[in-house]
């Protein structure tokens, strides 16, 4: 399915304060005015997880932002800290951030649940490549909140030729990461990222 629904709020259900309603606005306008549409849908959970790759470029996030926001939906993100204080702490909330502690002290697997299990609305993206440089070791944290979360996993990705944001494949995580990420990493190599040369895969994937 391809949307092109236009820079619009669809979801009247969502309490946005007026910092966060600007920033949805731009986000939309930015993602309409560059040519930007939407191939598939999201599933109707209210909680999941959003797996995206290749991550080979800083626009990568806000394509998602805005093809998110786009079909009415909020997005969240994680961040350390230290960038929640004064003066960027309120914009970076608006955008969708979430506030965890990174030290070695604390487990950010179960910070990321958490906030997962006190919401009734929670869609988190990943980039497990951890990374916009050409990598072959994918990180499986996001596979392991959303495990403990027992939410579904999304796999999704900007495909930079035809300017579509592309919703694919939804795995449900048994516990058996191999099997249950094959569908996933079939569907990222049917995308092409902005920059190809950085776009690599887990050995055996």
């Amino acid at each position: 399915m391809d949307h092109r629904l236009g820079p619009r709020l669809i979801d009247t259900n969502l309490q946005l304060n007026w910092l966060e309603r600007l920033v949805r606005w731009l986000l939309l306008q930015w993602f309409y005015r560059s040519g930007w549409s939407i191939s598939g849908q999201l599933p109707p959970d209210r909680k999941f997880v959003i797996m995206g790759a290749s991550h080979t470029s800083n626009w990568d996030f806000l394509v998602f932002m805005g093809a998110v926001h786009a079909v009415g939906r909020q997005i969240r993100f994680v961040g350390k800290h230290s960038l929640f204080r004064w003066p960027l702490g309120g914009f970076m909330r608006a955008l969708g951030g979430v506030p965890v502690d990174r030290s070695k002290s604390q487990d950010l697997v179960s910070q990321v649940v958490d906030q997962f299990r006190a919401h009734d609305d929670f869609i988190l993206v990943v980039a497990p490549e951890g990374t916009r440089s050409f990598t072959t070791q994918w990180k499986s944290g996001f596979y392991q909140i959303a495990l403990k979360a027992g939410v579904p996993i999304l796999a999704a990705g900007p495909d930079y030729p035809t300017r579509r944001a592309v919703f694919g494949a939804l795995i449900h995580p048994t516990g058996q990461y191999q099997a249950d990420m094959k569908p996933a990493f079939a569907f990222f190599r049917t995308i092409t990222p902005k920059h190809p040369e950085r776009a690599g895969f887990p050995d055996g994937c």
